[in-house]
């Protein structure tokens, strides 16, 4: 029961996420000169290097939570 709520919550963050833009103020004023292509490859940057901290803490409470699991069987 509880993988299935976690499955459907992942594949509806997956399928919901809408374009968003990633630059600080610091980013944008860099790029404000019009060039497309930068702006997106630093917005691309940005989130790549966002997604990271994120899926570790996923799986160390991934982890946490077979641990708990296994102990109490």
């Amino acid at each position: 029961m509880l993988r299935n709520r976690f499955l459907l919550f992942v594949l509806l963050m997956i399928f919901t996420i809408k374009p968003s833009f990633s630059q600080c103020a610091m980013c944008k004023a860099v790029v404000e000169n019009g060039d497309i292509s930068l702006a997106e490859g630093v917005n691309n940057g940005i989130t790549y290097l966002m997604v990271f901290p994120y899926l570790l803490i996923g799986v160390l409470f991934y982890t946490i939570y077979n641990y708990n699991k296994k102990t109490k069987n």
